[in-house]
């Protein structure tokens, strides 16, 4: 089946090669893998009772730092996907709730900085490969009403408008339509044939898709492979340019549907869900080991993360003995810790001591300061913090960040400081239940937990503690209204 992958595509890319390259750690490759729904206890070395086997993402751990306090802006796609490229909470755009389908207009703004687009300008090869899910034109269309799409036009603005040399992807997530692969905002393929609803088949295998359009030879089962060929092959064409480069590989994998492919299937001990996540680390694997054959290992910072927690219920936690979230509480979409609290490994030789691990609290949009510390760029992202301080050494004990903001699903707000989590309202806000509930007289109005004392959040302080929910209602706020944190 790995073998049996469509034609690649001739990859062409503008690689201004004049450019000169000015910066603190001028060769340095940067590879960001975004893994999909993938939760903090799926990783071996994050939970030793993990059910499913993760060698690379283990490899990549003992070789590098792993942060055990690192979060998704937000418990869904989209809204994270925003965050980590941009550096800007999503909720200040106007995304307030939900994610984008894969007919939506894009959600970043005109002219706004990217992380792309940074190391674009610091003289930076710039590639994204894998799914987008953050709008590919500049109006809106629904499944219902796709007539607007022009698929004789560029699909745009898309990656390319936001610093992106090159993209090779799908719209959106592998469960939405339109179900096509686009290069450099051409689809490859036209959705010329129609599939049905699969239906919710979660438990019984193959997950779930919308109906809608589809390629003639697109098979939801080939994505993942596909991409992972792709994403190889631009390593291998960049590294042959005397440019940095920056790959950002966000996975269609694990969300739904679950489809791995046969040389996975049954592999684990978790299930469908498991055997994608096994898929998942092969994938990464391919990217570790063309970094090594191709000679630049010791050159490349190479981060492995999440969008948000996993999409994994009680039942399949008594199912599987399988903690997917660890013992955090709650799933994807989430206000709670399962929510947003995800995996985040670096690997970064002689920068990044090997087999070390962090404590520091940090977020997703934290990468565009990150990456502008690491080029001596002087550009700033609003919700963004440099966690290079960390990264280059291990016994950094001073704080990146002084508080965190999370969102879930519906639009729940939720503010961490140090030991302590408001979440603005009763409820997950998510998929877990009781999604949301009603103030009840001289009840609380919100939940408030010691994470040191009460890691699983199971013991509300909110009435307890006034002055301390009184804090951080006005940092919320403060943070909310002021445009930046």
């Amino acid at each position: 089946m790995l073998g049996l992958l469509p034609t690649l595509l001739t990859y062409t890319a503008d690689c201004s090669l004049e450019k000169q390259i000015n910066n603190r750690d001028s060769k340095t490759n940067i590879v960001f893998i975004l893994a999909d729904d993938m939760g903090y206890g799926d990783p071996g070395c994050y939970n030793d009772h993990s059910k499913i086997p993760t060698p690379n993402m283990d490899k990549l751990a003992s070789e590098g730092m792993r942060f055990t306090d690192a979060h998704s802006p937000s418990a869904v796609c989209t809204p994270t996907r925003y965050g980590l490229l941009t550096g800007r909470y999503a909720w200040r755009s106007r995304m307030k709730n939900g994610v984008l389908n894969g007919y939506s207009r894009s959600l970043i703004e005109d002219g706004r900085p990217t992380v792309a687009s940074l190391l674009k300008e610091q003289g930076y090869q710039t590639g994204c490969v894998g799914k987008w899910h953050l709008g590919f034109q500049p109006y809106d269309a629904t499944v219902d009403k796709v007539d607007p799409v022009d698929y004789d036009q560029p699909l745009i603005p898309g990656p390319n408008q936001y610093g992106f040399d090159y993209f090779w992807g799908i719209p959106a997530s592998l469960d939405m339509p339109p179900y096509i692969y686009v290069e450099n905002g051409k689809p490859i393929e036209l959705p010329t044939d129609q599939v049905e609803d699969s239906g919710h088949r979660r438990q019984n295998g193959g997950g779930f898709w919308r109906g809608g359009p589809i390629a003639p030879s697109f098979r939801h089962i080939d994505v993942l492979p596909e991409l992972t060929k792709q994403a190889v092959r631009y390593v291998e064409q960049a590294t042959q340019r005397d440019q940095p480069f920056f790959l950002y590989f966000p996975l269609t994998a694990p969300h739904t549907p679950w489809m791995p492919i046969p040389e996975f299937e049954e592999k684990s001990d978790a299930g469908y869900y498991g055997d994608f996540t096994m898929q998942v680390d092969w994938s990464i694997g391919q990217l570790m080991a063309t970094l090594e054959s191709a000679g630049v290992e010791n050159e490349t910072l190479i981060i492995v993360t999440s969008d948000n927690g996993s999409h994994w219920y009680q039942n399949d936690i008594e199912k599987f003995d399988h903690h997917s979230n660890y013992h955090w509480r709650g799933q994807k979409a989430d206000i709670w810790e399962g929510g947003h609290r995800v995996p985040f490994i670096a690997r970064w030789p002689e920068k990044i001591k090997a087999n070390t691990v962090s404590d520091q609290t940090i977020c997703l949009t934290d990468l565009f300061n990150t990456v502008a510390d690491i080029t001596a760029s002087s550009l700033s992202a609003e919700d963004s913090f440099s966690i290079l301080p960390a990264l280059k050494n291990s016994d950094f004990t001073g704080s990146i960040r002084s508080s965190i903001v999370n969102h879930s699903a519906s639009g729940i707000f939720a503010i961490r400081k140090e030991k302590w989590k408001l979440i603005e309202g009763l409820g997950s806000g998510g998929f877990s239940s009781p999604r949301s509930e009603e103030t009840k007289p001289n009840g609380p109005k919100g939940q408030l937990y010691n994470l040191a004392q009460d890691p699983g959040e199971l013991t509300n302080q909110y009435l307890d503690q006034p002055k301390i929910v009184q804090d951080l209602l006005e940092l919320l706020e403060t943070q909310r209204t002021q445009g930046f944190t």
